[in-house]
């Protein structure tokens, strides 16, 4: 019997906000899925850092605000990434360096911010409905290049909660 390690999973915000989402039945019901079979049994580590709350923080509608912070009391095995010091400036080197290189454009920044945190904290899977800067091997594939020459070479993947499945 091999025994592996668990994933890490790092859920940017998109992942959180398509729990509530109306006007995606579809893929609403797959991150569902994904809580229930995934996330709730604990078949993953699952993580989000600082700029998820940053960002569901700036919700302006107050009800929908409470709802998407609910999901951390209801999900308590969803842990908080915390940058130290050293772990900061790293951080920050990286997001500089997936703006300067246009993989992220600079509006985006908390993208960048989400793959720099699933960089250093070497994630397995940085999740994300967000197809366009994130969830796609076009960016996938140039985030692995400037991790390389900024010396991170721990591989990881892009992907949407589709794409991580169990068949027991």
């Amino acid at each position: 019997m091999v025994i592996m390690k668990k994933l890490k999973i790092y859920l940017d915000t998109s992942v959180i906000n398509f729990l509530k989402v109306e006007d995606s039945p579809d893929y609403r019901r797959d991150t569902e899925l994904f809580f229930e079979t995934i996330v709730a049994p604990g078949k993953v580590e699952t993580y989000v850092s600082k700029i998820v709350f940053q960002e569901i923080n700036n919700t302006v509608n107050l009800t929908k605000r409470k709802e998407l912070l609910d999901i951390f009391t209801q999900y308590p095995n969803i842990k908080t990434l915390i940058a130290e010091e050293n772990n900061a400036v790293e951080i920050n080197s990286l997001v500089e360096s997936y703006l300067d290189n246009g993989i992220i454009p600079k509006k985006n920044i908390a993208d960048a911010f989400h793959v720099a945190y699933s960089t250093i904290f070497e994630m397995d899977i940085l999740l994300s409905w967000n197809f366009k800067h994130l969830a796609n091997i076009n960016k996938e594939q140039k985030i692995l290049v400037v991790n390389k020459l900024n010396g991170y070479n721990y591989p990881f993947r892009m992907a949407n909660p589709l794409e991580v499945r169990y068949d027991e």
